[in-house]
Protein backbone atom coordinates (compact mmCIF):
# COMPACT_ATOMS: atom_id res chain seq x y z
CA UNK A 1 0.00 0.00 0.00
CA UNK A 2 2.25 2.74 -1.26
CA UNK A 3 1.62 6.47 -1.03
CA UNK A 4 0.93 8.35 -4.28
CA UNK A 5 3.40 11.08 -5.05
CA UNK A 6 2.67 14.78 -5.37
CA UNK A 7 -0.55 14.85 -3.41
CA UNK A 8 -2.02 18.26 -2.64
CA UNK A 9 -1.30 19.53 0.83
CA UNK A 10 -4.04 17.95 2.97
CA UNK A 11 -4.11 21.01 5.19
CA UNK A 12 -5.70 22.89 2.32
CA UNK A 13 -8.75 20.64 2.33
CA UNK A 14 -8.55 19.35 -1.24
CA UNK A 15 -11.31 17.12 -2.56
CA UNK A 16 -9.09 14.05 -2.22
CA UNK A 17 -8.98 14.60 1.56
CA UNK A 18 -12.68 14.04 2.22
CA UNK A 19 -12.23 10.25 2.30
CA UNK A 20 -9.46 10.77 4.88
CA UNK A 21 -11.72 13.06 6.89
CA UNK A 22 -14.52 10.48 6.76
CA UNK A 23 -12.15 7.74 7.96
CA UNK A 24 -11.00 9.85 10.90
CA UNK A 25 -14.53 10.84 11.91
CA UNK A 26 -15.87 7.28 11.61
CA UNK A 27 -12.93 5.90 13.59
CA UNK A 28 -13.45 8.25 16.51
CA UNK A 29 -17.25 7.88 16.53
CA UNK A 30 -16.91 4.08 16.80
CA UNK A 31 -14.18 4.44 19.45
CA UNK A 32 -16.64 6.58 21.42
CA UNK A 33 -19.32 3.91 21.07
CA UNK A 34 -16.82 1.33 22.33
CA UNK A 35 -15.94 3.59 25.26
CA UNK A 36 -19.61 3.60 26.27
CA UNK A 37 -19.99 -0.16 25.74
CA UNK A 38 -17.00 -0.80 27.97
CA UNK A 39 -19.10 0.28 30.98
CA UNK A 40 -21.59 -2.64 30.89
CA UNK A 41 -18.87 -5.03 29.70
CA UNK A 42 -16.59 -4.05 32.61
CA UNK A 43 -19.46 -4.90 34.96
CA UNK A 44 -19.27 -8.50 33.67
CA UNK A 45 -15.61 -9.08 32.80
CA UNK A 46 -12.50 -8.10 34.80
CA UNK A 47 -10.64 -5.24 33.12
CA UNK A 48 -7.61 -7.22 31.92
CA UNK A 49 -9.74 -10.14 30.76
CA UNK A 50 -11.92 -7.71 28.80
CA UNK A 51 -8.85 -6.16 27.19
CA UNK A 52 -7.34 -9.56 26.38
CA UNK A 53 -10.57 -10.75 24.76
CA UNK A 54 -10.87 -7.47 22.85
CA UNK A 55 -7.41 -7.78 21.29
CA UNK A 56 -7.86 -11.49 20.68
CA UNK A 57 -11.12 -10.98 18.79
CA UNK A 58 -9.80 -8.03 16.80
CA UNK A 59 -6.43 -9.61 16.06
CA UNK A 60 -8.03 -12.82 14.78
CA UNK A 61 -9.66 -10.84 11.99
CA UNK A 62 -6.37 -9.19 11.00
CA UNK A 63 -3.91 -12.08 10.99
CA UNK A 64 -3.63 -11.96 7.20
CA UNK A 65 -2.40 -8.35 7.47
CA UNK A 66 0.66 -9.25 9.54
CA UNK A 67 2.74 -10.37 6.55
CA UNK A 68 4.99 -7.61 5.25
CA UNK A 69 4.22 -6.77 1.58
CA UNK A 70 7.10 -6.91 -0.88
CA UNK A 71 6.76 -3.17 -1.54
CA UNK A 72 7.44 -2.34 2.11
CA UNK A 73 11.07 -2.18 3.32
CA UNK A 74 12.06 -4.19 6.41
CA UNK A 75 11.33 -2.20 9.57
CA UNK A 76 14.28 -0.60 11.32
CA UNK A 77 14.88 -0.84 15.08
CA UNK A 78 13.39 2.65 15.44
CA UNK A 79 10.22 1.64 13.59
CA UNK A 80 9.87 -1.47 15.77
CA UNK A 81 10.22 0.69 18.87
CA UNK A 82 7.55 3.10 17.58
CA UNK A 83 5.18 0.19 16.87
CA UNK A 84 5.68 -1.12 20.40
CA UNK A 85 5.14 2.33 21.94
CA UNK A 86 2.04 2.85 19.78
CA UNK A 87 0.61 -0.46 21.00
CA UNK A 88 1.67 -0.02 24.64
CA UNK A 89 0.45 3.58 24.98
CA UNK A 90 -2.32 3.78 22.39
CA UNK A 91 -3.84 0.32 22.90
CA UNK A 92 -2.78 -1.27 26.21
CA UNK A 93 -2.67 1.77 28.52
CA UNK A 94 -5.57 3.51 26.75
CA UNK A 95 -7.77 0.43 27.18
CA UNK A 96 -6.92 0.05 30.88
CA UNK A 97 -7.40 3.76 31.67
CA UNK A 98 -10.52 4.04 29.57
CA UNK A 99 -12.31 0.93 30.88
CA UNK A 100 -11.52 1.75 34.51
CA UNK A 101 -12.35 5.44 34.03
CA UNK A 102 -15.74 4.74 32.45
CA UNK A 103 -16.60 2.16 35.12
CA UNK A 104 -15.97 4.78 37.85
CA UNK A 105 -17.71 7.68 36.07
CA UNK A 106 -19.98 7.01 33.08
CA UNK A 107 -20.26 7.19 29.30
CA UNK A 108 -21.32 10.84 29.10
CA UNK A 109 -18.68 11.81 31.67
CA UNK A 110 -16.09 10.06 29.50
CA UNK A 111 -17.24 12.18 26.59
CA UNK A 112 -16.77 15.33 28.65
CA UNK A 113 -13.20 14.53 29.67
CA UNK A 114 -12.16 13.13 26.30
CA UNK A 115 -13.27 16.26 24.50
CA UNK A 116 -9.87 17.56 25.63
CA UNK A 117 -8.14 15.24 23.15
CA UNK A 118 -8.05 17.75 20.23
CA UNK A 119 -6.20 20.37 22.25
CA UNK A 120 -3.82 17.77 23.67
CA UNK A 121 -3.00 16.42 20.21
CA UNK A 122 -2.47 19.93 18.88
CA UNK A 123 0.03 20.72 21.62
CA UNK A 124 1.90 17.43 21.19
CA UNK A 125 2.00 17.71 17.40
CA UNK A 126 3.46 21.19 17.78
CA UNK A 127 6.10 20.03 20.27
CA UNK A 128 7.00 16.70 18.65
CA UNK A 129 6.16 17.01 14.94
CA UNK A 130 6.71 20.78 14.65
CA UNK A 131 3.37 21.15 12.90
CA UNK A 132 1.92 24.63 12.61
CA UNK A 133 -1.49 25.07 14.26
CA UNK A 134 -3.58 27.18 11.91
CA UNK A 135 -6.09 29.76 13.16
CA UNK A 136 -9.08 27.78 11.97
CA UNK A 137 -7.84 24.65 13.78
CA UNK A 138 -7.35 26.75 16.92
CA UNK A 139 -10.96 27.92 16.60
CA UNK A 140 -12.09 24.29 16.22
CA UNK A 141 -10.18 23.34 19.37
CA UNK A 142 -11.81 26.26 21.18
CA UNK A 143 -15.24 24.86 20.22
CA UNK A 144 -14.30 21.49 21.75
CA UNK A 145 -13.04 23.12 24.95
CA UNK A 146 -16.23 25.22 25.19
CA UNK A 147 -18.26 22.02 24.91
CA UNK A 148 -16.30 20.51 27.80
CA UNK A 149 -16.96 23.57 29.94
CA UNK A 150 -20.69 23.54 29.22
CA UNK A 151 -21.08 19.88 30.13
CA UNK A 152 -18.80 20.06 33.15
CA UNK A 153 -20.66 23.01 34.64
CA UNK A 154 -24.16 21.73 33.96
CA UNK A 155 -24.17 18.10 35.02
CA UNK A 156 -23.69 17.73 38.77
CA UNK A 157 -24.33 14.11 39.72
CA UNK A 158 -25.55 12.95 36.28
CA UNK A 159 -22.49 11.01 35.14
CA UNK A 160 -24.12 7.64 35.62
CA UNK A 161 -22.11 6.72 38.74
CA UNK A 162 -23.68 6.52 42.20
CA UNK A 163 -23.87 9.98 43.73
CA UNK A 164 -24.01 9.06 47.38
CA UNK A 165 -20.82 7.01 47.73
CA UNK A 166 -19.19 7.72 44.38
CA UNK A 167 -17.63 11.17 44.89
CA UNK A 168 -14.06 9.95 45.36
CA UNK A 169 -14.63 7.24 42.76
CA UNK A 170 -15.80 9.76 40.18
CA UNK A 171 -12.67 11.86 40.66
CA UNK A 172 -10.56 8.72 40.28
CA UNK A 173 -12.53 8.03 37.11
CA UNK A 174 -11.82 11.53 35.81
CA UNK A 175 -8.09 11.07 36.53
CA UNK A 176 -8.04 7.73 34.69
CA UNK A 177 -9.90 9.26 31.75
CA UNK A 178 -7.33 12.08 31.75
CA UNK A 179 -4.65 9.42 31.38
CA UNK A 180 -6.62 7.97 28.47
CA UNK A 181 -6.68 11.44 26.86
CA UNK A 182 -2.89 11.66 27.02
CA UNK A 183 -2.58 8.12 25.63
CA UNK A 184 -4.88 9.00 22.71
CA UNK A 185 -2.81 12.11 21.95
CA UNK A 186 0.41 10.06 21.91
CA UNK A 187 -1.36 7.51 19.71
CA UNK A 188 -2.11 10.20 17.11
CA UNK A 189 1.41 11.68 17.14
CA UNK A 190 3.26 8.33 17.01
CA UNK A 191 0.81 7.08 14.41
CA UNK A 192 1.69 10.02 12.16
CA UNK A 193 5.32 8.86 12.24
CA UNK A 194 4.38 5.27 11.48
CA UNK A 195 2.11 6.02 8.52
CA UNK A 196 5.15 7.39 6.68
CA UNK A 197 6.85 3.96 6.70
CA UNK A 198 4.17 1.28 7.25
CA UNK A 199 0.80 0.58 5.67
CA UNK A 200 -2.36 1.18 7.68
CA UNK A 201 -3.15 -2.54 7.57
CA UNK A 202 0.23 -3.58 8.99
CA UNK A 203 0.05 -0.98 11.75
CA UNK A 204 -3.42 -2.20 12.74
CA UNK A 205 -2.42 -5.87 12.78
CA UNK A 206 0.81 -5.25 14.70
CA UNK A 207 -0.94 -3.09 17.30
CA UNK A 208 -3.57 -5.77 17.92
CA UNK A 209 -0.88 -8.44 18.21
CA UNK A 210 1.13 -6.39 20.71
CA UNK A 211 -2.03 -5.52 22.64
CA UNK A 212 -2.89 -9.21 22.93
CA UNK A 213 0.64 -10.07 24.12
CA UNK A 214 0.72 -7.24 26.67
CA UNK A 215 -2.67 -8.25 28.08
CA UNK A 216 -1.79 -11.98 28.09
CA UNK A 217 -0.36 -12.46 31.62
CA UNK A 218 -3.09 -10.62 33.55
CA UNK A 219 -5.80 -11.62 31.06
CA UNK A 220 -4.97 -15.34 31.23
CA UNK A 221 -4.87 -15.21 35.04
CA UNK A 222 -8.28 -13.53 35.13
CA UNK A 223 -9.65 -16.06 32.61
CA UNK A 224 -8.48 -18.97 34.79
CA UNK A 225 -10.60 -17.68 37.69
CA UNK A 226 -13.60 -16.48 35.64
CA UNK A 227 -16.94 -18.29 35.24
CA UNK A 228 -17.62 -17.99 31.49
CA UNK A 229 -20.82 -20.05 31.75
CA UNK A 230 -22.47 -17.25 33.75
CA UNK A 231 -22.15 -14.75 30.89
CA UNK A 232 -25.41 -14.29 28.89
CA UNK A 233 -25.31 -14.66 25.11
CA UNK A 234 -26.36 -11.04 24.66
CA UNK A 235 -23.16 -9.96 26.42
CA UNK A 236 -21.09 -12.20 24.13
CA UNK A 237 -22.61 -10.48 21.09
CA UNK A 238 -21.78 -7.06 22.54
CA UNK A 239 -18.22 -8.27 23.25
CA UNK A 240 -17.87 -9.54 19.68
CA UNK A 241 -18.89 -6.15 18.28
CA UNK A 242 -16.66 -4.38 20.81
CA UNK A 243 -13.61 -6.44 19.85
CA UNK A 244 -14.05 -6.19 16.08
CA UNK A 245 -15.11 -2.54 16.01
CA UNK A 246 -12.41 -1.24 18.34
CA UNK A 247 -9.76 -3.01 16.26
CA UNK A 248 -10.99 -1.76 12.91
CA UNK A 249 -10.98 1.78 14.22
CA UNK A 250 -7.16 1.58 14.22
CA UNK A 251 -7.15 0.91 10.47
CA UNK A 252 -9.65 3.71 9.83
CA UNK A 253 -7.62 6.17 11.89
CA UNK A 254 -4.28 5.28 10.28
CA UNK A 255 -5.84 5.46 6.81
CA UNK A 256 -7.07 8.99 7.45
CA UNK A 257 -3.94 10.08 9.32
CA UNK A 258 -1.74 9.18 6.35
CA UNK A 259 -2.78 12.35 4.50
CA UNK A 260 -3.95 14.65 7.29
CA UNK A 261 -1.62 16.50 9.73
CA UNK A 262 -1.87 15.24 13.30
CA UNK A 263 -2.98 18.63 14.64
CA UNK A 264 -5.92 18.73 12.22
CA UNK A 265 -6.71 15.03 12.65
CA UNK A 266 -6.95 15.68 16.38
CA UNK A 267 -10.03 17.81 15.82
CA UNK A 268 -11.88 14.70 14.66
CA UNK A 269 -11.51 13.19 18.11
CA UNK A 270 -14.50 15.33 19.11
CA UNK A 271 -16.48 12.53 17.46
CA UNK A 272 -15.37 10.26 20.31
CA UNK A 273 -17.52 11.97 22.96
CA UNK A 274 -20.35 12.22 20.43
CA UNK A 275 -20.27 8.45 19.88
CA UNK A 276 -19.91 7.81 23.61
CA UNK A 277 -22.87 10.04 24.45
CA UNK A 278 -25.08 8.51 21.74
CA UNK A 279 -24.59 5.00 23.11
CA UNK A 280 -24.75 6.24 26.71
CA UNK A 281 -28.09 7.95 26.11
CA UNK A 282 -29.81 5.51 23.75
CA UNK A 283 -28.56 2.20 25.21
CA UNK A 284 -27.49 2.93 28.81
CA UNK A 285 -30.20 5.43 29.74
CA UNK A 286 -27.88 8.30 30.70
CA UNK A 287 -29.37 11.83 30.72
CA UNK A 288 -29.21 14.16 27.71
CA UNK A 289 -30.63 17.67 27.66
CA UNK A 290 -30.07 21.16 26.31
CA UNK A 291 -26.49 21.55 27.67
CA UNK A 292 -25.42 18.28 26.02
CA UNK A 293 -27.07 19.26 22.75
CA UNK A 294 -25.32 22.63 22.79
CA UNK A 295 -21.97 21.03 23.61
CA UNK A 296 -22.16 18.57 20.75
CA UNK A 297 -23.34 21.29 18.37
CA UNK A 298 -20.13 23.12 19.23
CA UNK A 299 -18.18 19.93 18.53
CA UNK A 300 -19.73 19.61 15.06
CA UNK A 301 -19.09 23.30 14.40
CA UNK A 302 -15.46 22.68 15.26
CA UNK A 303 -15.32 19.84 12.75
CA UNK A 304 -16.70 22.08 10.01
CA UNK A 305 -14.13 24.74 10.85
CA UNK A 306 -11.33 22.18 10.62
CA UNK A 307 -12.28 20.48 7.35
CA UNK A 308 -13.92 23.23 5.30
CA UNK A 309 -11.76 23.76 2.18
CA UNK A 310 -9.59 26.88 2.26
CA UNK A 311 -10.15 29.46 -0.48
CA UNK A 312 -7.57 29.45 -3.22
CA UNK A 313 -5.12 32.27 -2.67
CA UNK A 314 -5.86 32.29 1.07
CA UNK A 315 -3.66 29.35 1.99
CA UNK A 316 -1.30 31.29 4.18
CA UNK A 317 -3.94 32.47 6.54
CA UNK A 318 -6.40 29.58 6.30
Amino acid sequence: MGEPAARPDPQEGGGASWLSYGSLAASMFVVGACVALSKPLAAVFPVFLLGWLRFGIGGAGMLHWLRRPSSEPPPTARVRLLVFLEAFIGSFLFTVFMVLGVSYSGAVAAGVVMSAIPATIAVLSRLVLREAIRPRVLAAIACAVAGIAILALSRPGSEGAPVDDGHAGRWLGYALLGGAVLCEACYAVIGKRLTAVLSSRRISALMNLWGFVLMLPAGAWAAWRFDFDAVPWTVWWVLLFYGLASSWTIWLWMTGLRRVPASRAGVFTVMLPVGSACVGVWMLGEPFGLPQALAFSLALAGLLLAVWPARRGACTGD
